[in-house]
């Protein structure tokens, strides 16, 4: 699943889904279970960068899974965005769910 959602229609460099300040965050309701095994950021490179710079590229990130009642938070995968590596970096998860829905590594 692609979450190109949280990009504004206009996709050009410069215009991505930016918010104030130097921490972000984000909710993404699914409408049923999945099963997540790994999290892919993009960010242009310093070559189509419209300032010559990725000063705004993401660097630290965590992911949470949270219960169907939305009440238990389980840490999925925490990594950082290098600029100096590719625009395209994927992290796979290191916490997988067991048959009982239950993530291992969960409280």
């Amino acid at each position: 699943i692609a979450l190109s959602f949280l990009l504004q229609p206009d996709v050009t460099p410069g215009n991505c889904w930016a918010f104030p300040g130097h921490q972000g965050h984000v909710v993404i309701r699914l409408p049923t279970r999945v099963h997540v095994t790994a999290i892919r950021v993009q960010h242009i490179s310093k070559e189509v960068s419209p300032s010559g710079t990725v000063t705004s590229a993401p660097r630290d990130m965590a992911v949470f899974g949270v219960d169907a009642d939305g009440e238990e938070e389980t840490l999925l995968v925490a990594f950082m965005y290098d600029v100096a590596k590719e625009a395209i970096q994927t992290f796979p998860l290191k916490v997988r769910p067991t048959r009982g829905g239950k993530c291992q590594g969960a409280k």
